[in-house]
């Protein structure tokens, strides 16, 4: 690579003229499908890519090398961890209900309380966007739990989010989480849902308040999605209103939707059916849904999707990790449906996450043959385009929007190389990715981030999460110490000098 061209460049600023980057392979898009330019060069202007293939005759103000490497379009993450992930207090820990997964009764007539201050509740998000653009993630939709919340997101902190997102330079599709119900736990196993409708049709209007103001920030970065948390935890009542509201905003819908056996069973219980048919019942499947997970879809929920034009947001990892899995990636797809990728999880890291989704889906078809590697990938880029209406990101084409990730292929660990994206999926991660360029900004450079200093947020946000852990018995049946709720996996020993 012409490190020197690339060094000259200021972090977190659009360079001025054109710059023409070249690699040993570009995944450009040639207007019907991607194509891979052997030693292929991408030309970029201000905000859009101006040119992506062989020999471009104009002038350039830079010409920077990345030598063995992939330039990519930019990965596009529809359920990107925003906060710091307490999924991973559960890898080891079962039942759920019995180590803080769900809130007690108790807790909930004492009152719930925000465990995190304001200025935490901004940091964390600040954080994990640096953490997408070190995976190669240029376009995010941001998730976050709300157990350790007093009820729903906040404007403030979504505010907080906006800006940071214009610092780093991460295209984000934004607003505040709202509910109108949570599952609240009346004795061992016994969950339930409770209701406060009102409270769930505030946080929409705070939410659609909040789009209408900062859509369209720093320079297009920032746009909006409507985000009611869970299919269990909102009414009949608040979906209507938010697919009202998404439509006379004109953006997308996320809801958490077909994920678990709790969220099954709760709406068998109110409904007497699963969530995407209650949805079809009601009129509210549309082409402005985005879906994650499916992994708990009937084959009449998966009719319903494609019937009606829902992107599924496959999460492959965070799935895996619970024992489930999309059933199965080449079946939704043959079914015409949309597959988008996200992360939801720590590590934020897309290419572990195509890796597990190859894995999975020839598990479940019982056979290799179904499904290759460029279909998660095209997943990850073409897929969240599609799922977000756009036809100017996931690519790289004249007249894209110059948002580009450039993955290492040299690795010593990662060899021998075979095909570029192949070789990404099966053996990457989210370490290979050198440098990541948004709306033609260097937001990220051999793992530095622009706006913030990684390492030094990694020890804030470890301490940060130590006091989230420390607070789990009061809101964890029976209010057990920490050591019981999480016991470490081998037995630890104390050093007996002082």
């Amino acid at each position: 690579m012409d490190r020197h061209s690339l060094a000259a460049l200021e972090l977190g600023v659009r360079p001025d003229g054109r710059s023409l980057l070249t690699a040993n392979w570009v995944l450009a898009h040639d207007g019907t499908q991607p194509v891979m330019l052997k030693r292929g060069e991408v030309v970029i202007e201000h905000d859009r890519v101006i040119f992506a293939g062989h020999g471009f005759q104009g002038e350039v103000a830079r010409r920077i090398d990345f030598g063995a490497a992939l330039i990519s379009p930019g990965l596009i993450d529809l359920d990107a961890l925003s906060d710091l992930d307490t999924t991973l207090l559960g890898i080891d820990h079962f039942p759920s209900w019995k180590k803080g997964r769900v809130w007690p009764i108790s807790y909930v007539e004492r009152g719930p309380y925000e465990m995190y201050t304001p200025e935490e509740l901004a940091f964390q998000k600040r954080f994990a966007f640096g953490q997408l653009l070190l995976n190669g993630i240029t376009t995010a939709a941001p998730i976050a739990s709300l157990f350790y919340r007093e009820w729903g997101e906040t404007v403030a902190e979504f505010d907080a989010a906006a800006e940071a997102a214009g610092e780093l330079g991460l295209r984000v599709y934004l607003s505040p989480a709202y509910r109108s119900g949570g599952m609240v736990l009346h004795g061992p196993g016994d969950m339930r849902p409770h209701f406060d409708e009102e409270r769930g049709l505030r946080g929409l209007a705070d939410a659609a308040d909040y789009i209408a103001r900062q859509a369209g920030r720093h320079q297009g970065l920032v746009q909006g999605l409507l985000a009611p948390d869970r299919v269990e935890t909102s009414t009949a009542n608040l979906l209507r209103a938010t697919f009202e509201r998404a439509r006379d905003l004109d953006v997308k819908v996320r809801l958490h939707m077909a994920q678990g056996t709790m969220e099954t069973e709760t709406l068998r219980k109110l409904y007497g059916t699963t969530g995407p048919d209650w949805l079809a019942q009601e009129g509210l499947l549309n082409d402005r849904l985005i879906a994650p997970h499916a992994t708990n879809a009937t084959d009449q929920d998966l009719a319903h999707y494609a019937r009606h034009g829902v992107s599924v947001v496959h999460c492959s990892l965070v799935s895996a990790r619970s024992g489930s899995s999309l059933k199965s990636f080449s079946r939704l797809r043959d079914m015409g449906i949309n597959i988008a990728m996200g992360t939801d999880t720590s590590p934020p890291d897309m290419l572990m996450n195509l890796l597990v989704g190859l894995i999975a889906c020839r598990m479940n078809d019982g056979g290799p043959e179904r499904i290759a590697c460029r279909d998660l990938f095209d997943a990850a880029t073409l897929g969240g385009a599609r799922a977000l209406g756009r036809d100017d990101i996931g690519r790289i084409a004249a007249g894209a929007k110059a948002d580009l990730a450039v993955f290492r292929l040299d690795d010593v660990i990662m060899a021998p190389s075979v095909d570029p994206v192949t070789t990404l999926v099966v053996g990457g991660s989210g370490k290979m990715t050198d440098a990541v360029f948004v709306d033609g900004r260097l937001s990220m450079r051999g793992g530095d981030v622009a706006g913030i200093d990684m390492q030094a947020a990694r020890d804030r946000a470890q301490a940060q999460y130590d006091r989230l852990v420390a607070q789990y018995p009061a809101r964890t049946w029976e209010h057990p110490p920490v050591e019981d709720i999480f016991p470490p996996s081998y037995p630890v020993k104390e050093s007996q000098d002082a």
